[in-house]
């Protein structure tokens, strides 16, 4: 007599194997397009910076073939003789390279030490004050410097600090010492040129650090001040780790711009007097391509200043990701 039949039981391993496979997503044709028509309206919002960026940035790019040849007007980019190599070589084998090399590599460490911490340190002070309406106050004074064009607060400092009349040296004069010729004195240019700087662009820089404070939790306070920390404990441990990864992002924008410090800021400051202690690539430029013609080798000149600049955002970017940040790209 036989027992009852026993079912055969299959093995649930494998339906379940087969059931937990994600099913590939198939995209339709053309969905790239649907994407960007999906999207029409951001991408409508970036075409006036595309553009800015393609006729003034990429286009002009095309000019730097001048670098490479003896460029003359009557003859155009494609009918002046072309020299390879010749206005790099003359360029890094004369005197001024090194001169031009000193004093913009010096003026760039300068502002990195001295002028882009101090947004920061707006930003965190501006971030502790309670006071609602005494901090909008605040933030619309130290704003207002960047609007103005770099004329008028060069004529801002000329007024002040000029040595016929100007106010600091009235009350230098008044307190028993001699005028000091901040304007003309080499060793005065360059700390005129960062205390301009600062001036000028701090408080605007302040807007980024200021807008990253605005997404640290909240949270992280109060339980910070259960724990008995104080402000500076909660700024130092809370805030700032916030808002490292703003400070690298913005510290490789500023590296990109080592050896950019701008012409039209540096080429009011400079006189006969200060050249030897203020010429920089920018003006340097300007001097050898539009007042003395020699376009070719001021091309050249910009071409090398542009290739530093790109170099070292790589090399930034690289090490940002290294210790861990997300870098610029």
């Amino acid at each position: 007599m036989s027992g009852p039949a026993i079912p055969v039981v299959e093995p649930v391993t494998e339906h379940l194997s087969t059931a937990a496979a994600p099913t590939p997503v198939r995209r339709r044709p053309g969905w790239r397009g649907w994407a960007i028509w999906r999207h029409r309206t951001l991408y409508l919002m970036a075409v006036p910076g595309i553009i800015y960026f393609l006729v003034f940035k990429y286009a002009p790019m095309g000019g730097l073939i001048m670098a490479f040849q003896n460029y003359s007007p009557y003859l155009g980019v494609f009918g002046s003789p072309w020299v390879g190599f010749e206005h790099f070589v003359r360029f890094f084998t004369e005197d001024t390279f090194v001169m031009l090399l000193g004093n913009t590599v010096f003026l760039s460490l300068l502002l990195l030490v001295f002028s882009f911490p101090i947004p920061i340190i707006l930003a965190l002070l501006l971030n502790e004050v309670r006071q609602k309406a005494f901090q909008r106050t605040v933030q619309t004074v130290i704003y207002l410097p960047h609007f103005m064009s770099w004329v008028i607060v060069v004529s801002l400092f000329y007024v002040l600090f000029t040595t016929d009349g100007g106010s600091i040296n009235n009350l230098i004069v008044a307190a028993g010492g001699e005028p000091v010729p901040f304007l003309t004195d080499p060793n005065w240019l360059r700390p005129m040129y960062v205390a301009q700087e600062i001036w000028k662009t701090a408080g605007w820089g302040t807007i980024v650090y200021l807008a990253a404070m605005t997404a640290v939790d909240l949270q992280l306070y109060e339980a910070a001040e259960i724990d008995g920390a104080g402000r500076w404990r909660q700024t130092w441990h809370i805030t700032l780790p916030a808002i490292r990864p703003t400070i690298v992002v913005m510290f490789i924008l500023s590296i990109g711009d080592f050896l950019e410090l701008g012409f039209e800021h540096m080429f009011l400051v400079l006189n006969s007097l200060n050249r030897e202690v203020g010429e920089i690539f920018d003006t340097y430029v300007f001097t050898t391509g539009i007042q003395n013609g020699q376009m070719s080798y001021a091309a050249a000149v910009g071409l090398f200043k542009g290739l530093v600049g790109l170099l070292l955002v790589i090399a930034a970017n690289k090490l940002a990701k290294r210790f861990g940040e997300e870098g610029v790209y």
